[in-house]
């Protein structure tokens, strides 16, 4: 039986190698790549992506994956061979139901779709994304298909990012969370003069943003001997090993806070990566538990420390020293509650945590009648303003602004968005364990010290990378279920302090 265990993990690190490879095109294309290489890039990506796709659904690998499945059943349920056998197969029945063909047009119609969403975007050109979001729509429609649902169309793509989360289960966290944020989003619209976020909008020396993103992230753990910053259009953090992470930002020579905040928000999913067990390297282990899970790390350093009292207390005079024309006269407490003001806006990735789920909720409602049939591609941008006034009370001047802001669906990722929601909530269940067992936690950080946080997250979430599913990685931390409750908790409270509610 080792010998066919030790024959799997062979197999599967070959597929890894080129799934990594693939990885490394597109981190590529969104960063260096010139334009004209677009065509070239989307044949090389359908090869890559079609050529691991097809090794890993071999009759080869379903083989092994049988004769291993019942005795791993004996096996220590938490030993990584178990587990590498147990998601394996998963992964395996799923992967079965696409044919090779059709992972091969994904792959060459989003790296397509990618370039045009850029010029798009540039130009506030939805009609020049158009026919590529109504391909894409189709593909995921046929990958929906392909996996089989009971319930939603939407189950089986939402299932490919957070396993075993339906979209009724989404929909009533949604609707739980409407229930408490739109009452509170109205009683502080009644005292948005409380708070003075000028200070966040004086022109900084993007060099000097830079310079400090790199400061922050380094102190708190990101090894820069294993992982990397660089400027894309839209942030994202990608892994090729785990010694080898990119971050990217973007800068605001205009907004200081799209700088630090999208820092720390990727060098959340980049610890998240570099701090899995090396042993999990190369076989299929060695990503997050779920993009809603990695989500938590990146809203729990964005927003749970970036943004907290302890540490802008910390920080600040070091940012008063880089930009001190802007920040001389500035004290800390004016500056921490700048970053947190409550105020709905047009961009996601810059909004409130108040209001930031009802910008998730828009695209889950849009995504979903897009795949039903309800909502043509064309009318999008029609329907995405439409709930921006609903949700937001703004309009958008330009689909810039509005449905082109987001990268996601360029890329195919149809059922990702809610795992942002998700994130969000365990960002909270996880801080708030982790402050129950580092009694000091919140001094600590105050002291430039996160050593302590790091090891603890290590330890309870990172090092087992995909061992578990999410529902059993949540209950193994927190001892419970998946629950808004402490989200909600730590809203009302932050927020009715900031505005004296």
């Amino acid at each position: 039986m080792e010998s066919k265990l030790n024959q799997l993990k062979t197999r599967i690190a070959e597929i890894q190698d080129l799934r990594k490879a693939g990885a490394l095109l597109s981190w590529d294309q969104q960063t260096y790549m010139p334009p004209g290489g677009a065509a070239a890039r989307a044949e090389q990506l359908a090869t890559l992506q079609k050529t691991a796709h097809t090794w890993f659904v071999s009759d080869e690998i379903g083989q092994l994956l049988e004769d291993l499945e019942t005795e791993a059943a004996s096996w220590d349920y938490d030993s990584d061979e178990a587990s590498l056998v147990r998601m394996l197969t998963r992964d395996y029945r799923k992967a079965r139901k696409l044919p090779p063909d059709l992972i091969a047009e994904i792959a060459r119609v989003t790296t397509l779709a990618f370039e045009a969403w850029t010029r798009a975007r540039q130009d506030s050109d939805f009609p020049l994304f158009l026919p590529h979001l109504e391909k894409i729509v189709e593909l995921n429609i046929r990958v929906a298909e392909a996996l089989g649902y009971q319930e939603c169309i939407y189950d089986p793509l939402l299932d490919q990012f957070e396993p075993d989360m339906k979209t009724a289960q989404v929909a009533a966290i949604f609707a739980e969370l409407k229930a408490e944020l739109l009452p509170l989003v109205r009683a502080i619209s009644e005292r948005l003069d409380r708070v003075d976020d000028s200070v966040l909008h004086r022109p900084t020396d993007v060099d000097k943003q830079w310079q400090f993103g790199l400061e922050v992230i380094k102190d708190i753990g990101f090894d820069l001997e294993r992982g990397r910053q660089d400027k894309s259009v839209h942030p994202f953090t990608t892994s090729f090993s785990i010694g080898d992470v990119r971050l990217t930002t973007r800068l605001d020579p205009n907004y200081f806070p799209t700088a630090l905040f999208g820092t720390l928000h990727e060098c959340g999913h980049g610890l998240y990566e570099q701090g899995i067990d090396p042993a999990l390297e190369r076989t299929s282990l060695d990503d997050g538990a779920s993009l809603g899970v990695h989500e938590s790390q990146s809203r729990l350093w964005e927003n749970l420390i970036g943004r907290s009292r302890p540490f802008i207390q910390h920080y600040f005079p070091r940012l008063q020293a880089l930009f001190p024309e802007q920040l001389g006269e500035v004290d800390s407490e004016t500056f921490y509650r700048a970053v947190n003001r409550v105020q709905p806006s047009l961009i996601r990735v810059e909004a409130d945590e108040v209001t930031y789920n009802l910008h998730i909720m828009l695209r889950f409602e849009l995504e979903n009648d897009m795949l039903e049939g309800k909502l043509r591609v064309a009318d999008v941008p029609e329907a995405w303003n439409a709930k921006m006034q609903e949700y937001l009370g703004l309009v958008p001047p330009n689909d810039r602004l509005g449905v082109l802001q987001d990268v996601h669906w360029s890329s195919g990722l149809f059922g990702y968005f809610p795992t942002y929601t998700l994130g969000n909530l365990l960002s909270v269940q996880f801080f708030d364990q982790a402050k129950q067992e580092v009694p000091d936690l919140l001094d600590q950080i105050a002291s430039g010290k996160f050593e302590a946080l790091l090891a603890w997250l290590r330890n309870a979430i990172y090092r087992h990378g995909r061992k578990y599913t999410p529902g059993e990685l949540v209950q193994r931390v927190t001892g419970q279920g998946l629950t808004a409750r402490n989200y909600l908790n730590y809203i009302r409270t932050k927020f009715s302090e900031i505005y004296g509610l």
